[in-house]
């Protein structure tokens, strides 16, 4: 049981960390490169828009999470990912840069605080993720973390010009 108590703080360090390095991330790039088209699937998104999903992300996992904890299932089976994905980062269109990274930030400490009052009990239970289907709300959390991950690469890769075209999100475009 200890083990468990340990992973949640794990788990919230992760959060902590990552969430640190994301918004430096951001906060080194220049108003040009955060204009850059990433993504030319779907909808289409530019960098800032990369960050308003991390936005709406933030927001959509904590509900997932919310529900699995208050005895619920998650996500409904017929939650539409990319419509969600959609009509979040639009909500957020207009938002600059800057007070995109103030509400990620507000967003994370909100999933982080969730975490640090988790039990080991809470880490086991499973519910369903729009990405993952059933899975234990300690893989939603890791997810959390990793989502960000998969999306800071494609950016890194397209402003590096290791592509011959605007990236095209992965196997991981669809997690939120």
């Amino acid at each position: 049981m200890t083990q468990m108590v340990e992973a949640t703080d794990r788990l919230a360090e992760r959060l902590i960390s990552e969430g640190q390095k994301t918004c430096a991330f951001f906060e080194a790039l220049s108003s040009d490169q955060l204009e850059q088209a990433l993504y030319t699937a779907g909808a289409g998104w530019t960098i800032r828009q990369a960050l308003a999903h991390f936005v709406a992300a933030e927001a959509g996992f904590r509900q997932i999470m919310e529900d699995i904890l208050a005895g619920g299932t998650g996500a409904p089976e017929q939650f539409d990912l990319e419509t969600y994905n959609d009509k979040h980062v639009a909500m957020l269109a207009d938002t600059p840069a800057a007070e995109l990274i103030v509400q990620f930030r507000f967003q994370r400490q909100m999933n982080i605080n969730l975490v640090q009052k988790m039990t080991s009990a809470d880490l086991l239970k499973t519910g369903r993720h729009p990405y993952l289907g059933m899975t234990s709300m300690q893989e939603i959390i890791q997810l959390l973390y990793r989502h960000n991950q998969i999306h800071q690469r494609d950016i890194r890769r397209m402003l590096a010009g290791s592509q011959d075209q605007q990236a095209q999100p992965g196997d991981m475009h669809g997690v939120s």
